[in-house]
């Protein structure tokens, strides 16, 4: 998912006053994940990861309901590197992301 074009994701514009706290939520999502993983706390990790997979796809949001999903796994399977590669991919994604209201 590395790259520099922007990501168009088209929400329903009901969502419009709720969709920026939720990708500010996944930001601090990022940054819980760093400690716990720093902390080796797999528990945290995993949960963070169910939250996103069963929150994303309600918001228009695949991406993160399939990286929620990877990391999820990967903190099952206490797979540090795999981690490590799925919050950088939602860094990504959020970086990329732009919202379009329909």
């Amino acid at each position: 998912m590395n790259g520099q074009e922007k990501i168009t994701v088209y929400v329903d514009s009901d969502l419009e006053d709720i969709v920026p706290v939720f990708l500010q939520s996944r930001q601090k999502d990022i940054l819980s994940m760093e400690r716990a993983l720093a902390e080796g706390d797999y528990e945290t990790i995993r949960l963070i990861g169910h939250s996103m997979k069963g929150a994303g796809g309600g918001y228009g949001f695949d991406a993160i309901t399939e990286i929620g999903a990877s990391i999820e796994r990967a903190a099952k399977q206490g797979d540090k590197d795999a981690i490590k590669r799925q919050i950088e991919a939602l860094k990504d994604y959020l970086n990329r992301v732009e919202v379009k209201y329909v």
